[in-house]
């Protein structure tokens, strides 16, 4: 039996009766299936679910999923837009036009940017399939991806499905979980394809500066790589200066491509709406892949989504805070529980070094068997991420205080 046989072969067989006749189908799979690391994210709804069904009252912090509701004018917009009729029918393939037309808006009032909507934005339900889109346009396989560690788990598995390679630069919370990316070697640089960056970041926290965008175009354009930033977390900043886009850096669009979530921003996850915008060229090839491998974004959530972006933004920035807010309550807590969170400056997840002598796995499930509280371990986001976990700020402050508190008492002498 083949690498990838045998690998969906075990997951098909916890999940699914054998046929009658016993029949073997791995000598048909793809050989990449191999390849294809798991879903921490699925793998921790499972542990999840397995305690609740134990009858644990968990917190569940180990989740992205927004707890609160779009702005009430993005509601009426996604309500009176499912009873036009002109929404019935398809979408054009590459968004509506005032879809388009409001990113275009959205980059030149919050960033300063001008992009062509017809040639420079695509339109995609959600930003994992700009993720992957992206990879498939542009790697072929044994083609070389360099990721900034720790980072989000689909960057490497999108880049398992078309058979490349991944390099690690790893970050440290002393540069601000920014990496030194003039330590990588020109050799790197060279035969690298994509460089893939993600700011505000899951599961870190850090924001990038105008410096380190700019000498990431700068390598780009040395080594004739492209760079894709994922800006799923545009707007959620905790500091005075909000988090900037890549392709504010001079020369970024020539070399750049940058994704965009109403996720986050708005509160509409199961919505499932983005973009994908930057270099011309790029989104040419891009959208040659995505009209053959991928759904349409919803007509309605596109009006909803117009809505958003047109709007000033004040909703957005109310988010931010209540996010700011949520994170110095979980700091504040676990200080009481001897444990310390590293500096966050935008996005919405909290990053734990584990206490001295554990490792990342042992502390998650420690957390879930003795505080009932859900967390992800650092590991799942690379190995750059072992000896953290992440914590979600998608619950209320009293929650996340209530979470620390049960950190505190479960402590005892463990650490």
């Amino acid at each position: 039996m083949t690498a990838a046989a045998q690998a969906v072969t075990a997951k098909a067989s916890q999940s699914q009766e054998t046929y009658s006749n016993g029949e073997d189908l791995g000598d048909l799979l793809a050989d990449r299936v191999a390849a294809i690391p798991a879903n921490p994210f699925a793998e921790a709804d499972a542990r999840v679910a397995a305690a609740v069904a134990n009858g644990k009252p968990v917190i569940n912090l180990a989740k992205g999923n927004p707890d609160g509701e779009p702005p009430q004018f993005m509601q009426d917009a996604v309500a009176k837009a499912a009873r036009e009729s002109i929404n019935f029918k398809y979408s054009p393939f590459d968004g509506k036009p005032e879809y388009l037309a409001a990113i275009s808006s959205w980059y030149h009032s919050q960033h300063g940017v001008h992009i062509d909507p017809k040639t420079q934005l695509l339109a995609v339900a959600g930003a994992s399939v700009g993720i992957s889109v992206a990879i498939q346009a542009l790697i072929n396989k044994d083609d070389l991806v360099v990721l900034v560690g720790p980072y989000y788990p689909q960057y490497e598995g999108s880049t398992a499905v078309v058979q490349g390679r991944v390099h690690v630069v790893p970050t440290d919370e002393k540069h601000g979980f920014l990496p030194d990316l003039d330590a990588v070697p020109g050799a790197v640089w060279d035969e690298a394809k994509l460089l893939i960056l993600n700011y505000p970041n899951n599961p870190t926290g850090a924001v990038a500066t105008p410096e380190f965008f700019a000498n990431a175009v700068r390598l780009a354009h040395e080594h004739h790589f492209v760079i894709l930033n994922d800006f799923a977390y545009a707007g959620i900043g905790f500091d005075e200066q909000p988090p900037i886009s890549l392709l504010e850096t001079p020369g970024a669009v020539d070399v750049s491509i940058e994704l965009g979530s109403l996720s986050k921003m708005y509160m509409v996850a199961g919505w499932r709406g983005g973009f994908v915008a930057g270099n011309a060229q790029l989104l040419a090839a891009i959208k040659s892949v995505h009209q053959q491998t991928s759904i349409l974004m919803s007509s309605i959530v596109q009006v909803a989504g117009a809505a958003g972006l047109n709007s000033d933004q004040s909703t957005v920035r109310a988010l931010a805070v209540r996010y700011r807010d949520r994170y110095h309550a979980l700091r504040d807590g676990l200080a009481q529980a001897g444990l310390r969170l590293a500096t966050a400056h935008g996005g919405l997840f909290a990053w734990l070094a584990v206490p001295h002598g554990w490792n990342d796995e042992d502390f998650a499930v420690w957390l879930l068997d003795k505080a009932n509280v859900a967390v992800i371990p650092g590991s799942d986001f690379g190995p750059t991420g072992a000896g953290f976990v992440r914590l979600s700020l998608l619950e209320p402050a009293t929650t996340l205080a209530e979470a620390a508190r049960r950190i505190a008492a479960a402590r005892g002498n463990a650490w």
